[in-house]
């Protein structure tokens, strides 16, 4: 939120206006109609994941899916806490795929983001410890106790 105004004689007045949490300017328009494209085509993993933390399901975070960053597409992100979780097949063991993840990761980091990186079988098989690993790394483990 931010504040500017002027009212009708020229007196600057306080109003709140809200702010795009997002500066599309930065995000090259390739960029942003792929990633449009990608939300239409979940995975599995990425489907359950995401029916877990969408509309604020997993402790009032608010996650976006598919959301660019820079040259970047994440899977998910919690944007008020800088928040990356990213999911991997198993072409992500390969020596090839764990460099260039590594790379991506640390370019995301230099940005001021936290990146969680799952296997998509641990998703699958264990969305509850999914869940309960991202509350911990949000801060929020205190409060998701209280809840219990």
């Amino acid at each position: 939120l931010s504040l500017k105004g002027r009212d009708r004689s020229g007196t600057v007045c306080c109003h709140l206006q809200r702010t795009s949490p997002m500066n599309h300017k930065l995000v090259p328009a390739k960029n942003r109609a792929f990633a449009k494209s990608m939300r239409s085509i979940m995975t599995p993993a990425e489907l359950k994941l995401w029916n877990a933390v969408r509309a604020g399901r997993l402790m009032d975070l608010k996650f976006r899916r598919q959301m660019p960053i820079g040259s970047y597409i994440v899977d998910f992100t919690c944007p008020a806490m800088k928040l990356i979780v990213e999911l991997d097949g198993s072409q992500h063991g390969n020596e090839p795929e764990v460099r260039k993840d590594t790379i991506r990761t640390e370019a995301l980091e230099r940005l001021g983001w936290t990146v969680l990186r799952f296997w998509n079988d641990d998703v699958i098989n264990d969305i509850n410890g999914v869940c309960q690993h991202i509350i911990i790394v949000a801060g929020l483990a205190d409060a998701a106790m209280e809840h219990a």
